[in-house]
């Protein structure tokens, strides 16, 4: 059984490293603002489905596995740039001409883009390769700590995450009209250009 205070520090450290702006939050709220809580469940559930994965892996031994591995972290850290760079030339492809019929409807981010956007997120990565360094009992039954571990950031994920996609929906989904939807798809994909930029040169 893990201890309270135990607990207590993983949540101290879990939710403001979930809830804090990285590009997966951004893509998250864009996504809200873009096709609506409902229409986000696909990209959130394969985002959260990732976190998981990753939870499972890097707590049963993978992050050992890849220490004294940089070649890791760089192929991580280029394939998240050129990923973010495609999902922002794809929201600039989206603001189409008011004009054509698919303005009206944006394709929607799928399960496999929710996967892909945490597998490639660096943060994510450090975040659950970090926690189960600092919180795992050597003591303990490792699969017993890491499956309740994993379901408690899986919660604080939903908890976390949702503000982001409803904030996105409330702040920016009123405005449905084509020119609004086409300045959307325009900004958003800067905004990923620029998160891409700035992860190149940082």
């Amino acid at each position: 059984m893990i201890a309270w205070d135990v607990w207590l520090l993983f949540l101290g450290f879990a939710v403001p490293m979930v809830f804090s702006p990285g590009p997966g939050n951004t893509l998250l709220a864009t996504a809200g603002a873009r096709f609506g809580v409902g229409g986000t469940v696909p990209f959130w559930t394969g985002f959260e489905s990732a976190n998981v994965a990753l939870c499972l892996l890097y707590g049963l031994g993978l992050g050992r596995a890849l220490q004294g591995h940089p070649e890791f972290e760089f192929a991580l850290r280029w394939g998240g740039i050129v990923y973010l760079v495609y999902l922002g030339w794809s929201f600039i492809r989206s603001a189409v001409p008011v004009a054509e019929p698919e303005a009206a409807n944006p394709a929607t981010l799928s399960f496999a883009d929710g996967l892909l956007a945490v597998v490639l997120n660096p943060k994510i990565h450090s975040t659950i390769a970090v926690m189960f360094s600092q919180f795992l009992d050597p003591a303990g039954s490792t699969a017993a700590q890491v499956g309740q571990f994993t379901l408690a950031f899986l919660l604080v994920g939903i908890a976390c995450h949702f503000p982001w996609i409803y904030g996105g929906k409330v702040i920016l989904g009123r405005f449905r009209s084509p020119g609004a939807l086409r300045v959307q798809g325009i900004v958003f994909g800067a905004c990923m250009l620029l998160v891409a930029a700035y992860l190149a040169l940082s």
